[in-house]
């Protein structure tokens, strides 16, 4: 780590610590490019607003975030931001995510079920373009993360018995299978291109840290191992590095938002990892999946208070 990461490091440390960002009036929601060859930084639209998790579009066009429990489009230059019609589901929250074959979205939404006041989320699918969404898991809580490559399936994390573990699922519904079995949070789950593998984040260890798995559970592997609250793990698409996100100071089991974070590059080839940028994020910078097509650049969501 430079003596500039580590400068950075404080000065953010500082303006995390030192301010309630999350209860100010006047948060600021910014819609960030990062390019892996130049390492430059590129704000592409900002609200004054709170809006989460961009996902690229297979035609590299447009990213989808959600705001509000509902979900938009976001031309890449910035000029135009569309409402996406997701019929009844209209407290999405931020774990949604484009299929492989570029046809279908996931969503997650926080149903309306009687007697339950949180922990309501549940999976469906509809059509890329919105449309009448179709119920996936019934059981619930159950947050979307990741498409199998075929696009015939997603994983997830859910709550079954008070322990939240990853899960795969038929998109046609039926049996969920469950892909781990280990005390604490499992969470963030992701195929590899090839589907040889599963990514996902859990407190296995202790701590939270990035973790892989073969598709089918078995053969599971810790991949990070630092000081750092590693969330997230996004491999792209060609299959040489994921992007992750490192809280700076350990947040247990928890990703809070508006703290002091850097997104990481992870090399798949070499096991290196790289420091990208820091800024004020976490919950909702890059919950889900948003590289580019070309796996040249992604999207993320920083956030200031001013």
């Amino acid at each position: 780590m430079n003596n500039i990461f580590n400068k950075t490091l404080v000065i953010l440390f500082i303006m995390g610590s030192g301010q309630s960002f999350g209860q100010s009036p006047q948060l600021k929601s910014m819609l960030e490019i990062y390019s892996l060859g130049s390492g430059e930084r590129k704000v592409i639209y900002e609200e004054k607003a709170h809006f989460e998790a961009p996902n690229w579009s297979p035609d590299g066009n447009y990213l989808i975030v959600n705001q509000n429990g509902l979900l938009y489009k976001i031309k890449t230059d910035g000029s135009h931001k569309e409402q996406i019609d997701t019929g009844t589901a209209v407290k999405c929250n931020n774990d949604h995510g484009i299929s492989p074959d570029g046809k279908m979205l996931a969503i997650s939404n926080n149903d309306p079920i009687e007697g339950v006041q949180s922990g309501t989320s549940r999976i469906y699918t509809l059509p890329l373009e919105g449309g009448t969404p179709q119920l996936v898991t019934l059981e619930y809580p159950s947050y979307w993360h990741g498409w199998s490559p075929k696009s015939d399936a997603v994983v997830y994390t859910a709550s079954r018995n008070n322990n939240y573990d990853i899960y795969r699922i038929s998109i046609q519904g039926g049996a969920e299978e469950r892909l781990t079995n280990s005390p604490g949070l499992d969470d963030g789950p992701e195929y590899s291109p090839d589907g040889k593998y599963i990514y996902y984040n859990s407190m296995q260890s202790g701590k939270m840290e990035i973790w892989r798995m073969k598709s089918d559970g078995s053969e599971k592997e810790q991949l990070t191992n630092d000081a750092y609250s590693n969330w997230f793990a996004h491999p792209s698409p060609d299959g040489n590095y994921f992007v992750f996100i490192s809280y700076h100071e350990d947040q247990g089991d928890r990703h809070p938002a508006m703290k002091a974070v850097s997104l990481r590059l992870y090399d798949l080839n070499t096991n290196e990892i790289k420091n990208l940028c820091m800024f004020i994020g976490g919950q909702g910078t890059i919950n889900v999946p948003s590289w580019s097509p070309d796996s040249k650049h992604f999207a993320f969501v920083s956030y200031s208070s001013e």
